[in-house]
């Protein structure tokens, strides 16, 4: 099993950057793909990006791809989101998730975080 702690989130204003980190434990964090999800309200939890297990490879979800940047970290056991341009429709609680297969649908993921809330003020 793994544990995963995200961290990062904030209120920050249209045109903004955060960056999201997250914490995994355990020793098999590089057996994993890595993603982030992210949930608006009355809204249903979307893909915003995936990284494979060596970060050869990485997915986004159109709406993020040019402004959003997912990395990872095997020997700290970490995947980060870099968010930039962000924008009002970027807000959401995102997740951080470990999974078998690299794509969008949440059932390839297995692990889930808490969640991190982003708010993009206008």
């Amino acid at each position: 099993q793994v544990q995963l702690v995200e961290s990062g989130g904030g209120l920050v204003q249209a045109g903004g950057s955060l960056r999201l980190s997250c914490a995994a434990s355990g020793r098999t964090f590089s057996s994993y793909v890595m993603g982030w999800f992210r949930q608006a309200p009355g809204k249903e939890r979307e893909f915003v990006a995936g990284i494979s297990r060596r970060g050869g490879s990485t997915e986004y979800a159109t709406s993020v791809k040019g402004r959003f940047t997912i990395s990872r970290d095997n020997a700290k056991n970490t995947v980060n989101l870099q968010m930039n341009s962000l924008q009002p429709e970027d807000t959401a609680v995102y997740y951080c998730a470990a999974g078998r297969g690299l794509g969008y649908g949440p059932s390839l993921y297995d692990y889930w975080g808490q969640g991190t809330q982003v708010t993009v003020s206008s």
